[in-house]
């Protein structure tokens, strides 16, 4: 059996911290950069290879699979083509943070702009980040009702 000594408890303390505290910046960053509209920001926040999840949709043309930076990033860009900006609207009303992983819970809403039609609902939404780069993109939507929003 291993004793940890105080000090080594306290440093092992210290540096999930500041791992937290990096995971936390990196998001914080990725938020703003959305929010922004920012594509370039977001391709630098995303790593090269990504573990991308959202339930595959073939009605919504803004999802489908993506796994490299370029690919992630423009989701968001394609996402503001298909909707309209004006009636966005998204809160973050819980942010985890577990060392690398953070998780945001909220609600969305939106307009699909070809039909007019609204689409809501709450979100869920894991990132991990590694070395300064979100390698996980895991978002969790009310899928039904964007896709009721996007069919004619």
């Amino acid at each position: 059996m291993s004793v940890e000594s105080p000090a080594t408890t306290a440093s092992s303390a210290t540096t999930a911290s500041s791992v937290a505290e990096a995971t936390r910046a990196v998001v914080q960053e990725f938020i703003a950069a959305r929010v922004a509209g920012d594509t370039g920001r977001l391709v630098a926040l995303f790593a090269d290879e990504v573990d991308w999840r959202l339930a595959e949709n073939p009605v919504v043309p803004w999802i489908r699979p993506r796994s490299t930076a370029a690919e992630c990033a423009a989701q968001f860009q394609e996402l503001m083509e298909h909707t309209a900006p004006e009636e966005a609207r998204a809160s973050v009303d819980t942010f985890l943070v577990d060392g690398t992983d953070a998780v945001l819970m909220g609600h969305l809403s939106g307009t699909v702009r070809v039909t007019g039609k609204s689409f809501e609902g709450p979100f869920a939404l894991h990132l991990t980040v590694e070395d300064g780069r979100i390698t996980r993109h895991h978002l969790y939507e009310n899928s039904l009702s964007i896709a009721e929003a996007c069919a004619p």
